[in-house]
């Protein structure tokens, strides 16, 4: 009974902080009679119970164990003391919710806030994967976290994002399952949306460090919210604006996070890069939604609520998401500039296997290999880092110079 009350009241304060009403128009609405509504309806239960199950429980530091630990849920329209009455019947696990609770804790995510965004109103947009993974995701309704299915490969990096507080990979706030009657198994992730709600966009890119097929024509990248390729960003001249201490700590990251995917196995991974330009400021649909945004970390640098192992506090202090949630440009004296850069290593998710191997082996018939996306994980590593390493120019490149992957 107490679980009962403490989901309940989580659940009434998030109704009355709920202050976001108007949904982003990104993608399709997932309504009643929608193919994938049961979907929805169940990934958001699960999450709503789940998350609220592990917040109730007394704090403790975490333990090796935490994250192996995998925790089951049986829902059907009865209910019972563990789990509350559902419409549809179906089985939820819960994947180390204990380190993904403290892993939010450390970023000053609150379970209540948390719970808002996701499953207040039950409002999720679909939209379909732009890559080749076969996966799809849905935006919460206030645009802050996506939820996006994955396959059962998923690799455990929650101990590698606790070493490493600066990491560029995804920002992942939960793993789970669910079951289905007909046994259909789904795995997805929560993870943070990299481009903030509360900002214009000025221009956006997925990079990849391959030539082959990544270019967004000039007619698509005129369109809002068009994301450009690595071909758009050779040919306009771009690159990372950072002074020598941001460069450092990016360079220095950015060797690390794919060293990682190098062991893992993983490959066609890119770099999220969206830019917002100071001197134009927001327009009044990203002005709107400064509501929802979280505090700084400097202004809850002494959270009363954080309560787990404090190796999880060092997370808070990342460079990459410390000005405005992303990196301020800043000039070779490192004096601020004019631009916000939100970075992310997204698309971790793709193991290299035969069918990566046959599609490069075909595609290296008619073209370069060294251009093609789909080559074995230490090549890919590799020439994504020395792609990103020359995005910032001669002096990044004279950096990276004595490292090796």
């Amino acid at each position: 009974m107490t679980h009962a009350r403490d989901e309940k009241r989580t659940l009434r304060g998030s109704r009355r902080r709920s202050a976001v009403q108007a949904f982003i128009p990104i993608g399709t609405q997932i309504a009643p009679g929608h193919v994938n509504y049961v979907l929805m309806y169940n990934m958001l239960t699960g999450i709503r119970v789940s998350v609220s199950r592990c917040e109730s429980k007394d704090a403790r530091p975490v333990r090796p164990e935490d994250y192996m630990a995998a925790h089951k849920y049986s829902f059907d329209v009865v209910g019972d003391e563990m789990t509350p009455s559902s419409r549809y019947d179906f089985k939820f696990k819960d994947y180390a919710p204990w380190v993904f609770r403290c892993i939010r804790e450390a970023f000053h995510l609150s379970t209540e806030e948390y719970l808002v965004s996701l499953t207040d109103k039950y409002i999720l947009s679909e939209v379909g994967s732009s890559g080749k993974s076969g996966s799809f995701f849905y935006y919460s309704q206030d645009y802050r976290f996506i939820i996006k299915t994955v396959h059962h490969t998923e690799h455990n990096t929650t101990e590698f994002v606790r070493d490493h507080p600066n990491t560029l990979l995804s920002r992942i706030y939960g793993l789970h399952r669910i079951k289905l009657p007909q046994g259909r198994k789904v795995h997805f992730i929560v993870m943070s949306n990299i481009l903030p709600p509360n900002k214009d966009i000025h221009a956006q890119f997925d990079l990849k460090g391959s030539m082959l097929g990544r270019e967004l024509s000039a007619e698509a990248a005129a369109k809002p919210r068009a994301c450009m390729k690595d071909k758009n960003w050779v040919k306009m001249g771009e690159r990372l604006r950072l002074g020598p201490h941001k460069r450092r700590e990016f360079v220095q990251q950015l060797i690390e996070d794919v060293t990682l995917l190098i062991r893992l196995n993983i490959m066609d991974y890119s770099l999220l890069v969206g830019i917002h330009d100071l001197t134009k400021g927001n327009s009044l649909q990203a002005a709107r939604h400064d509501a929802i945004t979280p505090e700084p970390a400097d202004a809850r640098a002494h959270h009363p609520r954080s309560r787990c192992s404090s190796m999880f506090r060092e997370l808070r202090h990342s460079v990459f998401y410390r000005e405005d949630g992303g990196i301020l440009s800043t000039s070779e004296r490192d004096e601020p500039a004019q631009l916000i850069y939100y970075l992310g290593v997204i698309d971790i998710l793709t193991p290299y296997n035969m069918v990566k191997r046959t599609e490069h082996f075909v595609k290296s018939i008619v073209h370069d290999g060294r251009e093609i996306s789909a080559v074995n994980p230490r090549k890919y590593g590799l020439r994504f880092l020395r792609f990103m390493v020359n995005s910032l120019g001669q002096l990044g490149r004279r950096l990276a110079a004595a490292r090796a992957v």
